[in-house]
């Protein structure tokens, strides 16, 4: 009876200290919460492979979130890591050992070499060298606005960080060298390192200085999109932090609508679902509905503001309108804080493809360099896939289309390459056919390759897209007149101008950026860097703790603009030399509002001596900013919209028109009617701007004097010179022929009886006719003068050398 006894009681305590390493008491109580991958997939079974390892087989949940796995209360399994997890992770899969902790969101860049850094560690080390982290163009950008206060140069980021050297991991040796130039050549968007963003100012210092104004702006509001922070919480900007930023799905409305009963379904701010997005092979299920890859508007969570490239792709336009009503006789809602316009969405989103299946890896996550604007990280271009008209993709040299030069690339074509580097393996591998394509840089695309002479885009979403290149096109005679003639006969077009100068057919134009910054009433708003750097042994930034309260700072933001515009962006050149569509990028007009309520600046335009065409006057802080719309159709700006534009030359709507000059205060009210106001109470209707003396789309005149900054991060940035504008202009091209007809020339008066007594109309085909014909025969009577001419003299030699 004692030795039955002795068996049972140990029977009872080995079951009672092993019980959470062969069960999950994590599902205590989230039973019925999603598994983050599917239990068949191979992350999960290598999730399972290192829980094992660590002494938890069953527990899949540790390895990502940590905590204690042996707890059975809320309290003691979400208070820290058992010695053994901890060493497991740290003998079996190279991680540096640090503190392991309970982390309620994995993916947080603060904690997530401790998580998604066990399997991904180049994407993880690079991370902090990303432009989503670092948000170093914007910064720059809006110091430029407010008086150029770091010049060109990019060297401060939200947070301090060093460029690493995790690039030779996932870069090729081409790439690696190609951009090792390219930093030579833009040193200034290309720093070592970053400084930290200084801190904000109190109303007091900016009484004293109030260009300090720009770094409550950044802090308040336009480094809320940073992966540092799980940012804003409205509608359409709900996600996470880190990882979880792009590869956790968030709805538009932030509500949970997954089986985990302890998250609550009525509180905004929470997870689609308890599943991770990534490439094909990861599959998200919701309610019935399988889908891979990461939606569009993942991705337009934070990109909706600044060029607005994710709602452009979606064809939505900003507007001030609440319209169409809804069903229930509602507004429109807003989204991202502002209501929108339905107009072309990109063709690449029509055709079933996400953003991640043109941009690579290295676009988003970063490889470790360090770069201040977002065509600097960017290593694809349309010619990658697409090609010229007379080159296939792996005909084209390294560096086509990425020139930083104002000629194109010449060299050996790149070819194709049949291997991965090691990281791309760890999502989905495609059959390489005939071989990967390269980027323009040197790197390839893991899910495009090359059979024959077409190209396979293999999508995240499932579909297998089969292009045609463009030189295929031309030889099958696919191409129309309109597009020969553009494309073949004019190459100039494919040697100096992007793809998208022609294809975007739209370009969000937001004139006129109108900053407040008010630091009266005691205004105080929440530091979202502050924020960032206020981070728990958990991974948790204060805003993600709900702490927002304790990080105010003075001033209180308010973004206003002159007009809205989408048809027909004007041209620039952009930092690659190439020939781009412009939007305005901050035409920055700041007001501050000191303490006492009375304006320390107001409508205030900064000016930057010596920069872009100015002395020490200075240029005005207000910028045109080369963009790519991402709004791509396959039937392409008209020719008329450029070559008879006077906005597309820089000139302006209108040719910059003045209706009334902004410089000048306007008054609404009973007068006199030689304009004297007869109250002596009233207010300023629309108050002057007193540095603008132009439209704002008006950024160049006609001969040639620089209105207003072209690009402020990359040296090539600039309007088209005179050369380029004379050569782009076609304007009055109808006076040519117009200005004889009907009665100013005999010949030209007879042949317009003859069409009126006739009855023959003259429509757009018969006029295009009539011009080629006339071109045909100018030519050839020129020709056919030339040469008689020539002979004329031979003869006349020959006759005199006879006699």
């Amino acid at each position: 009876m004692k030795r039955f006894l002795l068996v049972f009681v140990l029977l009872f305590v080995f079951s009672y200290f092993s019980y959470g390493k062969t069960e999950n008491n994590c599902l205590k109580c989230h039973q019925g919460i999603e598994p983050i991958r599917p239990y068949s997939s191979d992350m999960m079974k290598e999730i399972f492979k290192i829980a094992e390892k660590a002494g938890y087989p069953k527990n899949d949940c540790i390895v990502c979130h940590g905590g204690n796995p042996e707890g059975k209360t809320k309290g003691h399994a979400h208070k820290g890591t058992v010695k053994a997890f901890i060493e497991g992770i740290k003998t079996n899969h190279g991680i540096k050992k640090g503190p392991q902790e309970f982390y309620p969101d994995p993916g947080s860049p603060w904690i997530n070499q401790y998580t998604c850094g066990m399997c991904h560690e180049e994407q993880v080390k690079a991370q902090k060298t990303s432009l989503m982290f670092t948000e170093a163009g914007k910064i720059q950008g809006t110091l430029w606005g407010f008086g150029g206060l770091e010049g060109y140069m990019h060297k401060i980021g939200n947070y301090a960080t060093e460029e690493n050297d995790i690039h030779k991991k996932m870069g090729t040796a081409v790439y690696n060298k190609y951009m090792e130039k390219l930093k030579e050549k833009e040193p200034q968007v290309f720093p070592k390192k970053m400084e930290p963003l200084p801190p904000a100012p109190t109303a007091e210092e900016v009484e004293k200085n109030p260009q300090l104004a720009a770094y409550t702006y950044l802090r308040q509001e336009c480094l809320r999109c940073h992966t540092g922070v799980k940012g804003r919480q409205k509608r359409g900007d709900y996600r996470g932090m880190g990882c979880s930023s792009c590869h956790i799905p968030y709805s538009n409305e932030g509500f949970y609508e997954g089986n985990d009963p302890t998250i609550p379904k009525n509180e905004r701010g929470h997870m689609l679902v308890h599943s991770i997005q990534a490439t094909r092979d990861t599959k998200v299920k919701i309610h019935g509905i399988e889908y891979s890859g990461i939606p569009v508007e993942t991705c337009t969570t934070c990109h909706d503001r600044g060029k607005r490239i994710g709602t452009s792709f979606q064809g939505l336009m900003e507007t001030a309108y609440k319209s169409p009503f809804l069903d229930d006789g509602s507004d429109q809602p807003k989204l991202h804080t502002k209501h929108y316009l339905h107009l072309k969405a990109d063709i690449h989103l029509k055709k079933g493809m996400l953003c991640q299946d043109c941009h690579t890896s290295i676009d988003v996550h970063s490889d470790g360099f360090l770069t201040g604007t977002t065509l600097a990280p960017v290593e694809i271009e349309c010619q990658d896939c697409h090609g010229t008209p007379d080159k296939y993709p792996w005909e084209l040299p390294i560096g086509y289309s990425d020139e930083y030069e104002e000629k194109p690339k010449e060299g050996k074509p790149r070819g194709l390459t049949k291997t991965l580097p090691e990281y791309l393996k760890k999502g989905k591998v495609y059959d390489p056919k005939d071989g990967y394509l390269l980027t323009a840089r040197g790197n390839p695309f893991g899910n495009v390759v090359k059979e024959g002479d077409e190209v396979i885009v293999h999508t995240v979403g499932g579909k297998d897209i089969r292009l045609k290149p463009l030189k295929k096109l031309v030889k099958e005679g696919k191409i129309d007149e309109e597009g020969i003639v553009a494309m073949v006969y004019i190459k100039k077009h494919i040697d100096r101008m992007e793809c998208y100068t022609c294809h975007a057919t739209w370009a969000p134009q937001c004139y006129g950026c109108h900053i407040k910054i008010d630091y009266s009433k005691e205004y105080k708003h929440p530091d979202w860097i502050a924020m960032g750097n206020a981070v728990d042994k958990h991974g948790l930034t204060a805003d993600a703790r709900g702490e927002l309260k304790n990080f105010l700072i003075d001033g209180k933001i308010e973004e206003t603009r002159s007009y809205l515009r989408w048809e027909n962006p004007p041209l620039v050149q952009n930092g690659e030399g190439r020939i781009s569509p412009a939007i305005p990028g901050c035409q920055t007009t700041v007001t501050v509002i000191g303490k006492d309520g009375k304006p320390l600046l107001l409508n205030h335009i900064f000016r930057i001596p010596n920069v872009e065409g100015a002395g020490p006057e200075g240029q005005k802080a207000i910028d045109i900013s080369p963009v790519h719309p991402h709004t791509v159709q396959k039937e392409s700006r008209t020719c008329e919209s450029c070559h008879t534009n006077p906005v597309s030359m820089g000139y302006g709507i209108e040719e910059g028109k003045l209706y009334e000059n902004p410089s000048k205060p306007y008054i609404v009210d009973l007068s006199t009617a030689d304009g004297k106001i007869l109250p002596k109470i009233f207010k300023v209707q629309i108050n002057s701007i007193p540095e603008l003396d132009h439209d704002w789309s008006r950024f160049v005149t006609e001969d040639g004097k620089q209105l207003q900054t072209v690009g402020h991060h990359l040296s090539l940035s600039r309007p088209l010179n005179n050369e380029e504008r004379s050569k782009l202009d076609r304007r009055s091209v109808c006076l040519s022929c117009h200005q004889e007809i009907p009665s100013q020339d005999l010949a030209v008066s007879i042949l317009t009886h003859i069409k009126e007594v006739s009855g023959i109309k003259i429509d757009k085909e018969t006029h295009n006719s009539i011009l080629h014909k006339l071109l045909l025969l100018g030519a050839w009577v020129q020709v056919g003068g030339i040469l008689s001419l020539g002979l004329g003299i031979m003869y006349f030699l020959f006759l005199r050398k006879k006699l």
